[in-house]
């Protein structure tokens, strides 16, 4: 069982920087890619980054140049950190893992934008 757990959201005001972590449960390796995603209600979830186990990264348009995507695979554990935060960006990020055999995500954790 493949468990996932984010942590490192909250409330930050524009312009500042979070950084969000997703442990998982045993090596990071084993999977294909990592990924984090974001949901505001009412919208569909949009994909963010993602980090392969090769360490090739890639990102969305509207965040390249401000989030970073890295991983440790010592501490099994992949980040996500964002700068130059604007209100846009406020929603609940999740991460998921890849494998050949599915996907699974973590429960989320909220960041929220506002002066």
């Amino acid at each position: 069982q493949v468990q996932l757990v984010e942590s490192g959201g909250g409330l930050v005001q524009p312009g500042g920087s979070l950084r969000l972590s997703c442990r998982a449960s045993g090596s990071i390796l084993r999977f294909n890619s990592m990924e984090w995603y974001r949901q505001v209600p009412g919208k569909e979830r949009e994909w963010v980054a993602i980090i392969t186990s090769g360490g090739s990264t890639r990102y969305v348009d509207s965040v390249e140049g401000r989030f970073t995507i890295s991983r440790d695979n010592a501490r099994n554990t992949i980040y996500l950190e964002m700068n130059s935060l604007r209100p846009e960006d406020t929603a609940a990020y999740y991460c998921h893992a890849t494998r050949i055999l599915g996907g699974h995500w973590g429960q989320g954790t909220q960041v929220t934008v506002s002066s």
